[in-house]
């Protein structure tokens, strides 16, 4: 990790962008799978709790990895919140946001608006990094948004709430992946900083909010606690939500922010076809299939695009510097 870590400011190697992208699609594949499961088919009430439990999971799994000396991080000190600032408060709201409109959409609706997140993301790495793309990246983003404006239009079963907990879960997951680029510097926290502090100052304001809200009271009258698929599923949630924060993370360690947006996109078309043929709460439309075919044809766009090198961005030359130390 150390030497990695030390490389920082090179050119991440072809290897290790590709597999960091195959592991981030792969876990927010089987997430999604996962979350809906536990939210829809077994009816779990607080999209918040499960969300504590991956908090807790991660908090975890982190510390004892750096007590065992696995990984390393540094110790808390009075300078952490500002380094880490404004990255807790938008983790909350991506993790409430996300599991909430999963629970209040149809797989294949809910993975086609999940890709307004890219053109979001595009535009706050310009505002925010000074990022510029070539035309071709952002024709190709543009037709993946295309395509999701034709499929939401045609959506037969509108739902206000779950149309508007996944459009605040695109705004924060753009601003997260913006965010988290500039501030892995493994000079400061590092990729492992980031997810842990991000996960211990969340944490107990989401179980307060939980608490004061009722939430906490549906999830210990839940009555599922005692069906034993039901907890592996809960249980393999938490671990999913620590692999998914992490995958995230080394994506965008060696990739850019806008690259591990798509590339959640791209491995979002195949739940939909799956959502298709077994998810039971689609409704079939032909506008729909079009704009979803039209969103996958973006990405692969931007696929070849990117195998091409041309999605690297570039900077104004008084940014280079600033922007180095988190650039992969």
């Amino acid at each position: 990790m150390k030497a990695e870590e030390g490389r920082a400011g090179a050119p991440a190697a072809p290897l290790p962008k590709l597999l960091s992208a195959l592991f981030y699609g792969a876990c927010s594949f089987l997430i999604v799978l996962v979350n809906k499961a536990v939210l829809t088919a077994y009816r779990f009430p607080s999209p918040l709790f499960l969300g504590v439990g991956q908090m807790v999971t991660t908090i975890l799994i982190l510390y004892v990895s750096k007590l065992n000396k696995i990984i390393h991080f540094p110790d808390f000190d009075k300078n952490i919140p500002k380094k880490l600032f404004p990255l807790p408060l938008i983790y909350v709201g991506n993790h409430i946001s996300g599991l909430s409109s999963t629970s209040k959409l149809s797989l294949p609706m809910f993975t086609v608006l999940r890709k307004f997140t890219i053109p979001l993301t595009l535009l706050l790495e310009v505002i925010i990094l000074g990022k510029r793309y070539s035309l071709s990246v952002v024709l190709s983003v543009f037709a993946i948004l295309l395509g999701a404006f034709i499929a939401a239009g045609s959506d037969l079963a509108f739902s206000l709430g779950g149309y508007t907990s996944v459009f605040l879960n695109d705004i924060f997951t753009a601003a997260n992946g913006v965010y988290t680029k500039q501030k892995i510097d493994p000079k400061e926290l590092g990729k492992y900083g980031v997810i842990f502090y991000n996960a211990c100052f969340m944490v107990i304001p989401t179980v307060l909010i939980s608490f004061f809200t009722g939430d906490f009271q549906q999830v210990t009258d839940f009555k599922q606690w005692t069906n034993i698929l039901f907890i592996v599923q809960f249980l393999l949630s938490c671990i999913l939500g620590f692999l998914l924060m992490y995958s995230t993370v080394l994506c965008s360690h060696y990739n850019s922010a806008l690259t591990t947006t798509v590339v959640g996109a791209i491995k979002n078309v195949s739940i939909a076809y799956i959502g298709m043929l077994i998810g039971g709460d689609y409704i079939f439309s032909m506008l729909n299939f079009i704009g979803l075919n039209i969103c996958m044809a973006g990405g692969l766009r931007y696929s070849f695009l990117t195998i091409q090198g041309q999605d690297s961005p570039k900077h104004s030359t008084d940014e280079e510097n600033l922007i180095s130390s988190a650039k992969s």
